[in-house]
């Protein structure tokens, strides 16, 4: 089982009831720590990194308003690519929740608010929804910010970016996207390129197999046209002569319900 397939796991017995539901992060110890992208909502500080049953210095945590992703090289990836780089991350998750106040914003809703707090329209870009990334779903922001995130140039293809959505009451976390499916297969091997360099470089196609091509099972002449023998000529012998040698050539190579709050990982929230 790998990382964030026993901590689904043990979140999701944990929610039901099992007080001895938890992770060994010891045995995990390649894949740590993890990145994880979640929303500005104060009620998640009692959530993480308790829902994932992860010591806090594993857990990197990174906030913004709907964990929201704008694009592969936003501010947003940027700080992905230096937690990956940098802090050695090594997977990604990106954690949406229910209730999701920026997702209950309309454009009307926003522009009227930053009136009120005295900004000016038209200081503001125009489309306002691509700026602030605005969006109706919470599970189609994950997905959409995990695309973004899985296509940017900035994040290694070896990375895994999972997709989360948290239930703000019960604690429960269920897949919205599983990263490891989505990670690039492995590219097959190539043929080793000729070059000119090559020319009397023994061992430069040392790998290749001539016994390992395939080729029609033909029998020579089965699709010749028949030849008319001609009778031989009569060659006089040529005088004896010397010859000089053969050159030869190289070889080629939870927190818990709101009300009331259980025990979640052997902690009380």
């Amino acid at each position: 089982m790998r990382l964030f397939e026993a901590i689904i796991d043990a979140n999701h017995r944990a929610v039901a009831g099992d007080a001895s539901a938890g992770l060994r992060p010891a045995d995990f110890a390649d894949n740590l720590p993890v990145i994880a992208l979640t929303c500005v909502d104060p009620r998640l500080n009692a959530f993480f990194p308790n829902a994932l049953a992860l010591p806090g210095e594993q857990f990197i945590w990174l906030r913004n308003a709907g964990n929201i992703i704008t694009g592969p090289l936003s501010s947003t990836m940027r700080s992905l690519a230096l937690a990956s780089a940098v802090k050695g991350g090594e997977e990604i998750a990106i954690i949406g929740h229910t209730d999701c106040q920026v997702c209950k914003a309309t454009t009307t809703t926003v522009l009227d608010r930053l009136k009120d707090l005295g900004v000016d329209r038209s200081q503001l870009p125009e489309n306002i929804n691509d700026f602030f990334g605005m969006f109706g779903s919470e599970r189609q922001n994950v997905i959409k910010a995990c695309e973004f995130a899985r296509s940017s140039s900035v994040i290694g293809p070896k990375v895994p970016v999972h997709g989360l959505l948290l239930d703000i009451v019960t604690g429960r976390l269920d897949w919205v996207v599983n990263g490891y499916d989505t990670l690039p297969a492995n590219k097959l091997a190539q043929m080793p390129k000729t070059t000119f360099a090559s020319i009397g470089n023994p061992g430069a196609f040392q790998d290749f197999a001539m016994g390992e091509m395939k080729f029609p099972e033909m029998k020579i002449g089965d699709a010749a046209l028949p030849v008319i023998p001609t009778p031989p000529k009569v060659v006089p012998p040529a005088p004896a002569t010397t010859l000089p040698p053969r050159k030869t050539h190289n070889k080629l190579s939870i927190p818990p319900p709101l009300k009331p709050r259980p025990t979640f990982f052997g902690k009380n929230y």
